[in-house]
């Protein structure tokens, strides 16, 4: 006889409620359930052996019974890197487009901000940045990695003089251009990051430790 299936029996994945998305929204503000370590190895590999990737999915759909990622790392890192590629896009294009003076005759020669420049105001901008957030950081890190209030303050501190610094040279970098106009704008990131550091501070966000986990694995 032939093995009868009832009509009216249906798998678990279809009949309980998808409640992956809200959960997937709830894990973007909350970093320690991201797998940030294997979302780097993925995005290696996408760019080396894309088939090692998608082999993997496999084995996800295997053991939890989804195709689709559970960990919202790879969005937010997306977003994180987006946002750095516009400003520095922003910071090339953008002085010409937007803050270049118009010549006010014909007679004067036409002045464009070199690609080459921008470039130059960047590498400026981001050694002070550098000496702070790695050879000073790694003198303090001991402190700065410890819990408790102060290293989280003094860690997000470090964090927020060394952007604004960067920021604030950018803007010198661009003012000395006498065919720039409105480079003020280079500073309006300054105080977004005055605005925002008090609620990191208040919200128990230590950045060094944050990110020292992810560089070495380890939970310090």
């Amino acid at each position: 006889m032939l093995p009868t299936v009832s009509k009216t029996h249906s798998s678990p994945s279809t009949s309980r409620p998808d409640s992956m998305f809200p959960q997937y929204l709830r894990r973007i503000v909350k970093w320690q359930q991201m797998d940030i370590e294997y979302t780097f190895w993925q995005m290696l590999h996408l760019c080396t052996a894309p088939k090692v990737v998608y082999q993997h999915t496999k084995y996800h759909k295997q053991t939890k019974n989804q195709w689709a990622r559970d960990d919202p790392a790879f969005v937010v890192i997306c977003s994180l890197l987006l946002a750095v590629a516009t400003v520095a896009y922003c910071a090339a294009f953008l002085t010409n487009a937007y803050l270049r003076e118009e010549a006010p005759n014909s007679h004067v020669v036409e002045q464009r901000v070199e690609w080459l420049y921008a470039f130059d105001v960047h590498c400026n901008s981001f050694f002070p940045m550098f000496v702070m957030l790695y050879v000073i950081h790694y003198f303090l890190s001991p402190l700065l990695v410890a819990h408790g209030f102060i290293p989280e303050l003094l860690s997000n501190l470090l964090l927020m003089v060394a952007a604004s610094y960067y920021h604030y040279l950018n803007f010198l970098g661009y003012d000395v251009l006498p065919f720039l106009e409105r480079t003020t704008f280079f500073l309006y990131p300054i105080g977004v990051i005055i605005v925002l550091s008090p609620i990191l501070i208040l919200s128990g966000f230590n950045p060094s430790r944050y990110f020292m986990n992810i560089y070495f694995s380890q939970r310090v």
